[in-house]
């Protein structure tokens, strides 16, 4: 059990990519005030948090209606996450992440003078419960033999979540003792740990369909 823990913990970290998330939380938010942000970090964590368990719990059924084969769904997950993982190694993720927070803060600075909520859009989604993290937990849990094997990855799921409602909390702090360059090669290093990830979903799905 620890083993099925340590790689769904390993890939929903990596995916979801908690240390990734926490500069834009705090671009976004550096003009709430510190109660603000802790509460709207809690909002963003527990949302992302129930949309990624539904797809955990509910995401199979979900397949079987749509008449979708869930060796398929591995397949089509690994290769979205290996293109994801591309994205990490070129810093193309980044990139978007850091669009997306620009067009937040314009609209901000063009609008009223009060704090934007930023926990559901973009916190939640897309960032943290993205596409990307809900074909994994739906991955993982497809693989699962049991309750308690589910159990187990859905505890994986909230240690990562804890970890980036923490995260998100200590942006600031986490910004200026990484540092940009620092911050550059651990998201590089996650993307390779990624695309390794993603290359096995692959080889379950074609091994169980051939």
């Amino acid at each position: 059990m620890l083993a099925l823990f340590l790689s769904a913990f390993t890939t929903l970290f990596v995916v979801i990519d908690p240390p990734g998330c926490a500069p834009i939380y705090a671009g976004l938010t550096a003009s709430a005030t510190p109660r603000q942000a802790l509460f709207m970090a809690l909002r963003a964590c527990l949302i992302a948090s129930g949309i990624l368990v539904v797809f955990a719990l509910f995401g199979e059924d979900l397949l079987g209606a749509l008449h979708i084969e869930l060796d398929s769904f591995r397949i089509a997950g690994g290769i979205m996450l290996f293109m994801i993982a591309i994205d990490m190694v070129f810093e193309k993720r980044t990139e978007r992440r850091e669009e997306r927070a620009e067009k937040v803060r314009t609209a901000q600075s063009q609008g009223q003078p009060h704090v934007e909520d930023v926990s559901v859009f973009p916190m939640a989604m897309p960032m943290l419960a993205g596409p990307g993290s809900i074909a994994s937990v739906m991955l993982l849990t497809a693989r699962a033999h049991g309750l308690q094997e589910t159990l187990v990855i859905l505890a994986a799921l909230a240690a990562v979540m804890l970890l980036s409602f923490i995260a998100l909390v200590a942006a600031r702090p986490i910004i200026r003792a990484l540092g940009s360059q620092v911050e550059a090669v651990i998201t590089r290093l996650l993307g390779v740990l990624l695309a390794a990830l993603a290359a096995q979903f692959v080889i379950d799905g074609l091994r169980a369909q051939f």
